[in-house]
This record gives C-alpha cells, structure tokens and sequence, in this order.
C-alpha cells in the first residue's frame, strides 16, 4: 500500500460553548493563511460552558502567531501521526493492527474516506511510539 505517513503536531485551545465561539477562533487561522486538515471539538465535561478545539496543521510563524493570540498551543502530551492513502476495503483494520503488533497503543483514531484516498488520524502515548507508527506504517 503506497502510504504518506507523517507526524503531526497538533494545537489545542479553550473554546467557549456558545453559538459562533468556534468560528471565531477558526476565522483567525483562516486568515493568517491556515490550510487544516483536522478539526476536532468536544466540550469540556469538567467545565460547563467550555470546550476544547484540537486542529492540525499550523505551518509557518504568521500562522502560529495567530493560534496563540487565540489561545491556541501545541499539544506536549498529544501525540499524533497522520496516514493518506488509496481507500481500500479494511484499511482501518490494516493500520490498527499494525499498530498492535508492534505494541504501538492507539490512544485515538480518526478516519475519513474521501473518494478513492483515505486520510487517517492516530494518536499515541509516547514520541518513541509516534516514531516507531511513522516508520511502520511508511512501510506498509
């Protein structure tokens, strides 16, 4: 399988939990010229009236400027690598398990096909597990 696997970073900011707060945040990236690929928002159970924004990539100084000034940082704890490919019938089922046999644990997985190509998101716990997927998964 011809896969473009890479690390990502990826940036994490406090949203409030309110029509428009999320497009408010993503109209500043917008505007510095952020291209993403990956949008996640849940809201905070911990804390009413909040939530968090994770997005993935930010490139180049204008673009980070930007994601700090609305509360945007770069994940420490987060680490993620993302795969592309042709979108093949259990695709999904090939990465996960490979992730498994080289005891790499998925501490999250998110998935899309898009036409004929597949994008996927997947977390681990550690950088010598996110080495160890990008080197892995490159190979398939």
């Amino acid at each position: 399988m011809d896969l473009l696997v890479e690390r990502e970073d990826v940036w994490a900011a406090s949203v409030d939990d309110r029509p428009g707060a999320l497009a408010a945040k993503l109209a500043v990236l917008t505007d510095a010229g952020a291209d993403l690929d990956f949008i996640i928002v849940r809201r905070t159970p911990d804390e009413p009236g909040t939530g968090v924004v994770f997005v993935t990539p930010l490139r180049g100084d204008r673009e980070v400027r930007a994601a700090a000034a609305v509360g945007f940082a770069v994940t420490s704890r987060l680490h993620s690598v993302r795969a592309e490919g042709p979108n093949e019938k259990g695709v999904a089922v090939r990465l996960a398990k490979a992730a498994g046999d080289a005891g790499v644990n998925l501490r999250g997985f998110s998935a899309a096909a898009l036409g004929t190509r597949f994008v996927a998101h997947l977390g681990v716990d550690t950088t010598e597990d996110e080495a160890t997927l990008v080197e892995l998964l490159s190979k398939m």
